[in-house]
């Protein structure tokens, strides 16, 4: 009894709500090179059966990109099953996979069907499967390289027709030198890699990120909360080690403090507002001053204009470049969403802080996909 209550507590839905949350896609939000690059390989890879290995830090949005791959395939009619390998103690990981039959241990009571058994005919996440022991890594090969498999305590062979996308925040390839990851098992996962860029090196998307989250944070919880410029400023030179995960986390705790407000730089938590000489010296956004004296030097132009460039929360120019149409794609969206905030909606009264025509703010709206409402 044990021993099955303990499985099961790890369900974190029923089989008849697997899959079937709205997914949520503002991890992705943003027009960089980075992030197309990464639309453009679910797209390829969305309709084949071939195994999906997501890699990135902790935070980048690994299940929402494999959420998404589902959603755009053939499979996604079929459930979409995630399993958090690390959660899951390795003595319980093949029973919550493969399923068990009464009697198997101790405490199964009934026949259990495990998380391969549930998506059938649509997608396995396994989440974390660096995490994965060696012991359960064989097992796991032999499902991939046979697409069979048997719950726990029975010679019954099932066929598995599963989709399987795992991720990782860990470098496979060393645990593979290290003897700590199965050679085989990685090629076979590795059919499609899809590499995740962290926050820090995509500084372009920091105002469509903002819009998309604190846009979703108010669909749920109906309060809203906007940040100024010099509070993007700051944002956008603080090297997120949590990356989106903890801009998220981060924009839901001001919308609880100041609901309804627009938060400056002096109302961020300290480690947001305040930046020490490593972190100026370590952030992506900045560059050096010696190549921004050199260019004065060459250049004439209003340094006070230039100034206030700065201060509006965009990442200053770096010799890697920037992707200006996409950037002024998200200084657009940025403000669009404070306009219709502080105008409740209204589009003429949007149009008007904005200093446009209604029809050309309609026309934004409809360019950047700005869902509209019977108050607009």
């Amino acid at each position: 009894m044990q021993v099955e209550q303990t499985t099961n507590k790890f369900l974190p839905e029923s089989s008849q709500d697997l899959g079937r949350r709205k997914n949520n896609k503002s991890l992705l939000d943003g027009h960089s090179k980075a992030v197309q690059q990464v639309s453009d390989l679910i797209e390829r890879v969305a309709n084949t059966n071939a195994n999906v290995l997501i890699l990135g830090e902790s935070g980048t949005g690994k299940e929402v990109v494999a959420r998404s791959i589902h959603t755009i395939s053939n499979r996604s009619s079929k459930y979409f099953v995630p399993v958090n390998c690390a959660a899951i103690p390795q003595e319980l990981l093949e029973s919550e996979l493969f399923g068990h039959i009464k009697g198997a241990f101790t405490g199964a009571i009934t026949d259990r069907k495990g998380r391969f058994e549930l998506a059938e005919g649509g997608t396995l996440f396994l989440d974390e499967i660096g995490d994965m022991d060696l012991n359960m890594q064989a097992k796991l090969l032999r499902v991939l390289q046979e697409k069979v498999y048997e719950r726990v305590g029975s010679g019954k062979p099932i066929h598995a027709n599963v989709r399987v996308i795992a991720a990782t925040h860990r470098n496979l390839e060393e645990m593979v030198a290290k003897g700590e990851f199965r050679e085989d098992l990685y090629y076979r996962l590795h059919v499609y890699p899809i590499d995740l860029p962290p926050l820090r090196r995509r500084a372009e998307d920091l105002p469509s990120l903002v819009y998309a989250i604190t846009d979703k944070i108010k669909q749920d919880t109906g309060t809203h909360v906007n940040v100024t410029p010099d509070a993007m400023s700051a944002l956008a030179r603080y090297t997120w080690p949590g990356n989106v995960r903890e801009l998220s986390n981060l924009l839901e705790r001001l919308s609880i403090l100041y609901p309804g407000k627009v938060v400056d730089a002096t109302q961020l938590p300290s480690k947001y507002s305040t930046l020490t000489n490593t972190d100026l010296e370590t952030s992506e956004f900045l560059t050096e001053s010696v190549a921004l004296n050199e260019f004065a030097e060459t250049e004439h132009f209003d340094q006070s204009e230039s100034n206030s460039i700065n201060n509006v929360g965009l990442p200053i120019l770096t010799r890697d470049g920037v992707n200006l149409k996409s950037q002024i794609a998200s200084v657009e969206q940025f403000y669009i969403k404070q306009a219709l905030d502080l105008s409740n909606g209204v589009v003429a009264q949007a149009a008007k802080l904005l200093g446009l025509r209604r029809t050309t703010l309609v026309e934004k709206l409809k360019k950047h996909e700005f869902q509209r409402t019977a108050t607009s």
